[in-house]
């Protein structure tokens, strides 16, 4: 059998305290505490955060796990909402209600474009509309009016991608004022989901017709495909980046509790959400996302918060 100093090259240290940027798999003895500890890994998990003022689904978001925004959805809603790490407080009113609707940004620089608005089947809307930490005001349209499109990057340097009513495959570039045509997507699709920049961007899931696992990688220019998610689904939410991104949610047929971590070139099966639910919105990144609203079998108003993997101190326990 190995030991540990065939293994390291080092016998195992006494330290006073704990290091203070240990590696992984390194065992100490912490003579303060006297325990034995070494550096593992903590499991990924979902934790239940604040519930939305008002329940909705189709709704975008933006921002952090700690600073969130989300907006419109629903019955073409224009409530927005502003979330601090712990709960949700009112923000200023979209000027168009719409459902469906896509966004990107931050809570006090966010964008809102796209969705639907109107009654019944309702209208697809261009609008887009720029967020500053209490009111929306115009921005520049859409050059194609659509609805269950993704978003990605910022206020001044957004994306959108993809939509409704029949699957698109168009993709739009934002500058701050107007939007201009970017690569179109290889695979026309709805009810995606998108995380990254303008020229980092990620689009994964949605509906051709039927669900895909299709994931996308854009450059600025042109979309080239990327590893396939695990589960199929449309209606899914989404965080991060191109290289460390997050899927969420959504309907696989049933709905999805389902959640996939992104490395830049595979997924990899991740901790369930508690509350399997689609048109759902998310924000934050891979590490601390969050998801929020949605539909389960009616309006969801529930918030979720995500902790990735992380390195963690362990002590040592003999039974």
């Amino acid at each position: 059998m190995s030991t540990y100093s065939q293994i390291f090259g080092d016998k195992i240290n006494t330290l006073a305290s704990d290091p203070a940027n240990p590696i992984q798999g390194q065992v100490w003895f912490n003579t303060a505490t006297t325990a034995l500890k070494y550096r593992g890994i903590s499991s990924a998990a979902w934790a239940t955060g604040g519930n939305m003022g008002t329940a909705r689904y189709g709704l975008g978001g933006a921002g952090t796990q700690t600073a969130g925004l989300a907006f419109g959805g629903g019955e073409v809603k224009t409530n927005t909402e502003e979330y601090n790490g712990a709960t949700w407080t009112a923000g200023g009113n979209l000027a168009t209600g719409r459902r469906d609707v896509s966004g990107c940004g931050t809570q006090t620089a966010g964008l809102a474009f796209g969705g639907v608005s109107g009654g019944t089947p309702g209208v697809q809307s261009a609008a887009t509309e720029e967020y500053n930490g209490s009111t929306w005001s115009a921005g520049g349209n859409l050059g194609t009016g659509r609805s269950g499109l993704a978003g990605a990057g910022t206020q001044t340097v957004g994306l959108a991608f993809g939509g409704s009513v029949t699957p698109k495959n168009q993709t739009e570039e934002y500058d701050g004022s107007a939007w201009t045509a970017g690569g179109n997507l290889n695979t026309a699709r709805s009810g995606l989901a998108g995380a990254g920049t303008q020229t980092v961007g990620l689009a994964f899931g949605g509906s051709t017709g039927s669900n895909t696992a299709a994931t996308e990688e854009y450059d600025g220019s042109a979309w080239t495909a990327g590893g396939n998610l695990n589960t199929a689904r449309s209606s899914l939410a989404g965080a991060g980046t191109q290289t460390v991104g997050l899927a969420f949610g959504g309907s696989a047929g049933p709905l999805s509790a389902a959640t996939e971590e992104y490395n830049g070139s595979a997924w990899a099966n991740s901790a369930n959400m508690a509350t399997a639910r689609r048109i759902l919105a998310g924000a934050g990144t891979q590490t601390a996302g969050l998801a929020f609203g949605g539909y389960i079998a009616s309006n969801s108003a529930a918030t979720e918060e995500y902790t990735g993997a992380t390195g963690v101190n362990k002590t040592v326990t003999v039974s």
